[in-house]
């Protein structure tokens, strides 16, 4: 019960965040020719690091953590890394690309950096974070996905 309020309250916060999201830009299209188009991004879809997969009440969660630093520079923005998680449905075996998706991060000193609405991204789920700190980082990652389920997945990576 504990994790699903606080599930609950993570997706509540995260929904407040959506529209000044979708305002700067993060519309959940294809973003083309922005200095958000991750499809164009010189290497870093290619140096994607997986962070693992997780299955959650018949849901299957696959994420990865991609190094954007250089181009995210190029293009004047601060964030250094590309989280992505893909969704399939076990019982048809679909990829899930709709829904609620946000992402809580704790960095190596246990200081929780505020939470990050996930966009739908051509078959995936995608964030851009800021994570200059070396070590490892904490993600929960909060869904709502169609079915209306609450879920909770949990990854880590190190950051050099």
């Amino acid at each position: 019960m504990k994790k699903t309020l606080l599930t609950l309250a993570f997706l509540l916060a995260f929904g407040a965040a959506l529209p000044v999201y979708a305002m700067n830009g993060h519309d959940g299209g294809a973003h083309q020719g922005s200095a958000m188009d991750h499809g164009s991004m010189a290497g870093s879809h290619d140096e994607l690091t997986a962070l693992g997969e997780q299955i959650v009440d018949g849901v299957k969660g696959v994420a990865h953590l991609g190094d954007v630093r250089e181009t995210m520079a190029e293009a004047g923005q601060p964030m250094t890394h590309h989280l992505q998680i893909v969704f399939t449905d076990l019982a048809s075996e679909k990829r899930i690309e709709s829904g609620t998706v946000a992402v809580k991060a704790t960095t190596p000193a246990g200081e929780e950096l505020p939470p990050q609405t996930l966009m739908g991204m051509e078959g995936h789920f995608g964030v851009d974070l800021t994570l200059t700190e070396a070590g490892t980082y904490e993600f929960v990652i909060g869904t709502k996905l169609p079915d209306g389920k609450l879920r909770q997945f949990e990854f880590s990576a190190t950051v050099k």
